[in-house]
């Protein structure tokens, strides 16, 4: 299968891909401002751009990594899958060892300057090894020993790398996304729901593991019963969803922002998008993931080689379950967790990473039979 990826001739990519990725991440700069300059201002020397100017850098360095990986062939990754999980777990390694600690999580690691967080680059690199393993079994996968097992435990490594730096919502997107392309690559029903029981057995011990966990999902049952302290941070991101009404109050007019919501620029940004942009802005954003879903589950579909369709399938699945919980945290549809909203929320290795990802979707696309301009 992948001889057919390397001999069939390189196309356009999906422009319209591109134009929804380029579209989310200027909006991005706009709203990470608009819900940033308070805290920039009088946090940070009296510097309103400062989380902009941070956003538009690291975006700009996304946008460049976006176009490098797009005009890299994908089939180099897999010939270098065995390097992809050295360096997965040497980063994880890193990271226990030298990492810096924030807001109780040590999830960071600094290189000349620059803090990088692991799980990111983590994520992309479980995605090409999966892709690559599952390609080169895909005939056994049906099997309990031969397929079950083995798939059982990679995904356990995977999803265990990010829950030693203490982020177990990380965890649990890759664990489903990689699920996800388990499925799709031949698995027996049977073997996901058993893979499925495992995995909540895991997230659950993992809880119970930490008192804070505990309690986040005690007070998202009942929010209002600690208005001024674990649930106030899910009463202000309702409070701001609920100001909004249908067309918002207006970009920059945001209320809940000016110290009442907690990691506005981040965390909660769709909360924000939702006050200032009302019910309207909330829809075009989840419109613009719809589109970026058919775009990327598209492409996965109408690639002939197994190894692109996996990793395109794994690439566009990743953040669109980060973009079902943002919106399930900001809504108090979830307990609340540390994630941030795709292409828009603040955040330096997150988005350069995050482009990065989506220059290999775009490569794929070239060899897929879905678009063509």
């Amino acid at each position: 299968m992948e001889e057919t990826a390397k001999k069939s001739r390189a196309r356009s990519i999906d422009w319209v891909l591109v134009f929804v990725i380029v579209i989310l991440v200027l909006f991005g700069f706009l709203m990470v401002y608009s819900a940033s300059y308070p805290d920039g201002y009088y946090k940070y020397g009296g510097d309103p751009f400062y989380f902009l100017r941070k956003q538009v850098i690291a975006g700009g360095a996304g946008l460049l990594g976006m176009i490098f990986f797009t005009n890299l062939p994908y089939v180099i990754y897999k010939k270098f899958s065995k390097l992809i999980l050295l360096v997965c777990i040497g980063l994880a390694g890193l990271t226990i060892a030298i990492g810096i600690a924030s807001n109780g999580a040590q999830r960071w690691i600094e290189i000349g300057g620059i803090s990088l967080q692991p799980s990111e680059i983590i994520k992309i690199g479980a995605v090409l090894y999966m892709a690559d393993y599952f390609s080169k079994n895909r005939d056994v996968l049906p099997s309990f020993t031969k397929g079950f097992i083995p798939s059982l435990l990679y995904i356990i490594l995977f999803c265990g790398l990010i829950a030693v730096q203490d982020d177990l919502s990380t965890a649990v997107i890759l664990g489903g996304t990689l699920m996800v392309m388990f499925f799709c690559a031949g698995a027996r029903i049977s073997h996901l729901i058993l893979l499925f029981i495992l995995m909540l057995g895991g997230v659950i011990g993992l809880i119970a593991m930490q008192p804070y966990r505990i309690s986040r999902i005690i007070v998202f049952f009942d929010p209002f019963k600690y208005p001024l302290d674990e649930g106030y941070q899910i009463i202000n991101s309702l409070f701001a969803l609920g100001t909004g009404g249908l067309f918002g109050m207006g970009v920059g007019k945001s209320r809940q922002k000016f110290f009442h919501l907690p990691e506005a620029y981040n965390d909660f940004i769709f909360s924000i998008i939702g006050e200032e942009l009302g019910f309207m802005g909330g829809v075009a954003v989840m419109l613009a993931f719809v589109i970026f879903a058919w775009r990327g589950l598209r492409i996965s579909m109408n690639t002939t080689d197994f190894f692109g369709s996996q990793t395109a399938l794994g690439l566009t699945v990743i953040v669109l379950v980060q973009f079902l919980i943002h919106v399930a945290v900001a809504t108090s549809s979830m307990p609340p967790t540390g994630r941030a909203l795709p292409f828009i929320s603040a955040g330096g290795s997150s988005i350069m990473f995050l482009l990065c990802s989506m220059g290999i979707l775009l490569n794929i696309s070239k060899y897929s039979n879905t678009y063509r301009s």
